[in-house]
């Protein structure tokens, strides 16, 4: 088989280390595996994180602008994955993907050729499936989506019957997966308040929906600029993250006090978050973008009997959930922008740039 177009990671750094190669080689299924011809591969913040070694213990700072676009020049290599370990290069990135099943390794039926599917990003070990020396993330540990072609775990390649393009589909597995796992790490019931940071991003977006269906009241926090749309996928209140004070306004628009926070911005924003929570409110994170290391009285932990969780590993099943909401049409894409293969760069630095709401994809030529 000829070569195949692909975007390569060659190391930790800026925006060069993206590589585009139209003869890459083609991946081989081993057994139990599929390959796919892949239609569309969206990003999500797993992929700057790891271009750019943020990962990494000795990188204190958020996502910076600088930073984001030429890396982390005091990154630790050895610690640049989200699992705290050392990646092996060249990596081609994404873990968004959908297209079809174009071949299959030794013990998977050949009747899944030509199926359309909808990859989990999240390759899960025996045994213990939650530890991370067990686990794989598709575009990290192994290679990705950003290319013709990707080789997967057949469990792993979830079929889907839905009118929506590629495209579309790929607007929905991290961040999906993401959201639902912080929804149910923090235990979210019905009825209750729960304010959503970095609400206009592709986590924050899919957490409105996914909040929504189970009947929660939500508070978004993005910028004035994004409220409509935001109101217009389920929020019943967006706050300007540009306030002056965070947390009146929260609760301000809660009516006192909410029930749960989820956090995929940190910094700044995780005391203001914590402060608004009720007596035994739940607090839910899966990033950190505007910083890491925080300031926190403990004091709020422990005589509010408040519960902090961290969510990044999706337990096993949580995609085919998606994949059911998706095909009875309860979940709907949010599709921002495309790009083609070839223009990953520029794609990662509109990403970067935060001026969408929802989701960023690029589109593999077929």
């Amino acid at each position: 088989m000829p070569g195949m177009k692909a975007v390569v990671l060659t190391g930790h750094g800026g925006l060069d280390r993206l590589e585009y190669h139209e003869d890459w080689p083609v991946p081989e299924p081993g057994p139990g595996e599929v390959r796919i011809r892949v239609g569309a591969c969206g990003l999500n913040n797993t992929d700057i994180n790891t271009r750019t070694a943020w990962y990494s213990n000795s990188v204190t700072d958020g996502i910076t602008v600088t930073g984001a676009r030429s890396g982390y020049a005091d990154a630790d290599a050895a610690t640049g994955s989200w699992g705290g370990a050392g990646l092996a290069f060249p990596r081609i990135q994404g873990a968004d993907a959908a297209g079809r099943v174009c071949a299959v390794g030794e013990g998977v039926d050949s009747g899944r050729v030509g199926e359309r599917v909808l990859v989990d990003p999240w390759l899960l070990g025996p045994g213990d499936p939650a530890n991370p020396a067990h686990a794989r993330y598709f575009g990290s540990e192994v290679d990705g989506g950003f290319a013709e072609y990707a080789v997967v775990p057949s469990r792993n390649a979830i079929a889907i019957d839905s009118p929506l393009s590629d495209t579309e589909l790929a607007t929905f597995p991290c961040a999906y997966g993401t959201a639902e796992n912080l929804i149910c790490r923090a235990g979210l019931k019905p009825g209750e308040t729960v304010v959503i940071a970095g609400a206009s991003g592709g986590v924050g977006t899919a957490a409105i929906q996914l909040c929504r269906l189970r009947g929660a009241r939500i508070i978004a926090v993005s910028t004035a600029a994004k409220a409509g749309e935001l109101r217009r996928q389920g929020a019943d209140a967006v706050i300007d993250r540009r306030e002056g004070d965070i947390e009146s306004a929260i609760r301000a628009a809660a009516g006192g006090e909410a029930d749960v926070a989820l956090d995929v911005v940190g910094g700044a924003m995780f005391m203001a978050l914590v402060n608004t929570l009720r007596h035994g409110g739940r607090y839910s994170t899966s990033g950190a973008i505007s910083g890491p290391v925080v300031e926190f009285d403990l004091r709020r932990l422990v005589y509010r009997d408040l519960q902090l969780t961290g969510a990044t590993i999706v337990p096993a099943g949580t995609m085919q959930r998606i994949v059911g909401l998706i095909e009875q049409g309860l979940l709907r894409p949010l599709l921002a922008r495309t790009f083609p293969l070839q223009e990953l760069a520029e794609a990662q630095q509109a990403f970067m740039d935060k001026r969408h709401v929802g989701n960023i994809v690029v589109e593999v030529p077929g």
